[in-house]
């Protein structure tokens, strides 16, 4: 049995979108059209795929096991296509992150070739989304559930973490802080805490209570909302230039250090020629600035990370 790629692809618009008019938009085709290739994608496979009422469009049954293998024909199509019509287009990178600032470490990787088309992923989920349909080649944060079948994770990058509190803060007289110090302090996160999981498992593995959540506005605001508190901190990578701010400390975190697990993410199945030189940039780089080494007595990372750094240190 063939298919046709146009029919299929209809169909994979309109189940994500489950709205027959926003699909035909993004194909630049009418309603009518969308609904003719649909379907005769249905009669092909002898199914029902979709189904229209008052409530909406739905996936049936069958609609929802043809889905994903769905996307992933398409997904193959247009690696097909690109490998022979776009050799020399960019490596297509989405970089995800609220409170730290992955660009610092890519700028660090991508130098010259390969060449990057950059862009910002919503968070972890978003990205895997990105790249299951082909929107994206590869993605750069850190990974903190599990992965699809189809995606490839590489650790790259342990980075210390430093805890940002104001000068008013009782502890900001030391010349360094433990985690379990921070006990009786207010951790402040740029954002809701059941989104930032590093943030999140610091707090419950360090046994700090008290949370505050702000919105993310950018580093000065986090900064004035962190010093407007003496008993609030959070956390910030140790290279992390800040700006001037008098009210501001950053103070290094020991026994143990909290490291931040940077990971390189893309399909299993490649299908971009820059991709390989992208990974072994990274290697190159993590080798020369000792980005990977990891000591479980010094160092603290949240559990599931622990086993891929101690098979890379």
């Amino acid at each position: 049995m063939d298919l046709d790629l146009a029919q299929v692809r209809a169909f994979v618009l309109a189940a994500e979108e489950l709205h027959f008019g926003h699909a035909a938009e993004e194909l630049s085709i009418s309603q009518q059209a969308l609904s003719k290739r649909i379907a005769r994608l249905e009669s092909t496979l002898g199914r029902r795929l979709l189904e229209r009422g008052g409530k909406g469009v739905r996936l049936t049954e069958a609609g929802q096991r043809f889905l994903e293998p769905a996307r992933q024909a398409l997904t193959a199509a247009d690696l097909a296509v690109a490998a022979v019509l776009d050799t020399h287009r960019p490596l297509r990178i989405d970089v995800w992150g609220h409170l730290y600032a992955p660009m610092r470490t890519l700028a660090q990787v991508a130098t010259g070739e390969p060449r990057l088309e950059l862009g910002h992923g919503r968070d972890l989920p978003s990205v895997i989304a990105a790249l299951l349909h082909g929107d994206i080649d590869a993605a750069f944060g850190r990974v903190h559930a599990p992965l699809p079948a189809e995606l490839t994770h590489r650790l790259v990058r342990l980075e210390p973490v430093d805890a940002i509190l104001g000068v008013d803060h009782p502890l900001a007289h030391l010349p360094a802080i433990r985690p379990a110090q921070l006990r009786d302090s207010v951790l402040w996160t740029p954002g809701a805490l059941h989104r930032l999981d590093f943030l999140h498992r610091f707090a419950e593995s360090f046994g700090i209570r008290e949370r505050a959540e702000g919105t993310n506005l950018g580093l000065d605001h986090f900064l004035a909302d962190l010093a407007a508190d003496p008993r609030r901190f959070s956390l910030l990578p140790a290279d992390v230039p800040l700006p001037p701010h008098p009210a501001i400390r950053s103070m290094p975190l020991v026994g143990p250090t909290p490291l931040y697990a940077w990971s390189l993410l893309w399909r299993g199945d490649g299908g971009q020629p820059l991709l390989d030189a992208l990974v072994n940039a990274f290697v190159a780089e993590a080798e020369r600035n000792r980005w990977l080494e990891y000591d479980p007595i010094r160092d603290w990372l949240p559990e599931h990370h622990t086993a891929d750094a101690s098979a890379t240190s």
